[in-house]
């Protein structure tokens, strides 16, 4: 164990799929642990979402980086005793199937304590384990249809949006690994495991506490300071915010509007929020006029809070991602280019020498695996033979 290293000599069995349960297990393999995916003989439908690079896409690198793969047939009844082997010596247990699915299958909780008292088990749902929706498929769009966010995430054509960024299923995994790593420091003390409940639903919930409770108790969304907000210039868009007095002066300064430094109108943010219209209007009739460029540099002059709106490969290229080293470009397996792969925040760079820098091709690590575990050739060749492994 170490500060760079901390969960190593920790293992993780990952019979999640997507991205909420793979994410949190990537998240493990990163701070050490060992972090074993079980896939089944088509892998994991991530592996499959988007634009495909031979065995990966963009999903499926980033939430498996630093995991082996072991494919294996969880219907087949001879699959049990080889997974049992694994998870009798496993410190943690997740998967993501709808409720119901994974008592079926013979992995439920109430099994493998039995097997492994000391396991943490992380069963991650969509809606939840109860209720009348608990069985509805949920992937991250259909969260942010039914928790709110959509209807706050409105364009100037007042149709509800959804991002592209699946934010719902990467918040689940941040609170799915902040809810393991409790765990793992009472089990200390506890000297048994437990079963973790998580949800996308609850997690969508806590990360909009401020706009839920804003929304519920206040009505839909506007701006929480005046003037602020996304505005078209002549060559692309650039965001602002002013928040308090001095910064709305600082404003004012920098674009001319000495009038309105001392009109009454504006002498607060609350004040200045009851005119949001009209000064919404104004500034859009000043930025129109002059590239992005010039706004950014005159505003920073004057220390008002702005950025120029980017793409992407802006954001990658800019000076300040290259000062902070946030991108490594790394080869994965199967596939042909350089992924522009962040780095985890607090942590080393990932090296493209470095094992927790590559997302295994499907069945990479079985028969690695199954060695392992104490089968021979023979058996191991047999277990392919009868596609019980793959």
């Amino acid at each position: 164990m170490s500060y760079e290293k901390p969960y190593e000599g920790l293992k993780v069995i990952d019979f999640s799929q997507g991205v909420a349960g793979p994410y949190c297990g990537m998240l493990l393999a990163q701070h050490g642990a060992e972090v074993i995916k079980i896939e089944p003989k088509d892998g994991d439908w991530a592996r499959n979402l988007g634009q495909e690079y031979g065995q990966h896409s963009a999903f499926s690198v980033t939430a498996n980086l630093g995991k082996k793969s072991f494919v294996i047939d969880l219907k087949n009844k001879n699959s049990q005793s080889i997974l049992d082997k694994i998870i009798s010596n496993c410190d943690i247990f997740i998967e993501g199937f709808r409720p119901g699915v994974i008592n079926r299958l013979g992995y439920g909780y109430e099994r493998l304590k039995n097997i492994n008292p000391k396991l943490i088990y992380l069963s991650i749902s969509g809606f939840g384990q109860k209720g009348p929706m608990s069985h509805k498929p949920a992937m991250d769009p259909v969260l942010q249809a039914f928790t709110g966010f959509m209807s706050e995430n409105k364009g100037p054509d007042n149709v509800p949006h959804r991002t592209p960024v699946i934010i719902f299923d990467m918040t689940t995994a941040l609170y799915a690994t902040q809810l393991v790593s409790t765990a793992l420091y009472a089990r200390l003390t506890e000297k048994v495991g437990k079963k973790i409940e998580i949800s996308l639903m609850e997690s969508a919930a806590a990360m909009q506490s401020i706009r839920l409770m804003s929304c519920y108790m206040e009505g839909p969304y506007t701006h929480a300071s005046s003037p602020s907000g996304t505005f078209k210039t002549q060559d692309g868009w650039i965001q602002i915010i002013v928040v308090k007095n001095h910064e709305f002066e600082k404003f004012c300064n920098a674009v001319g509007w000495l009038d309105f430094i001392n009109d009454e109108r504006f002498s607060s943010n609350a004040e200045r929020r009851k005119h949001e219209s009209f000064l919404t209007k104004e500034v859009q009739k000043l930025f129109i006029n002059k590239p992005t460029k010039y706004w950014k540099k005159l505003l920073n002059e004057f220390q008002v809070q702005n950025e120029k709106v980017q793409n992407y490969r802006e954001f990658v290229k800019s000076e300040q991602a290259q000062a902070l080293n946030l991108i490594s470009w790394l080869k994965q397996p199967t596939t042909d280019v350089l992924w522009p792969i962040p780095n985890l925040p607090g942590m080393k760079p990932l090296d493209q020498k470095g094992n927790f820098s590559v997302a295994p091709y499907l069945g990479q690590h079985t028969r690695e695996i199954m060695l392992e575990l104490g089968y021979d050739d023979q058996k191991i060749s047999n277990f392919y033979k009868d596609k019980i492994i793959f």
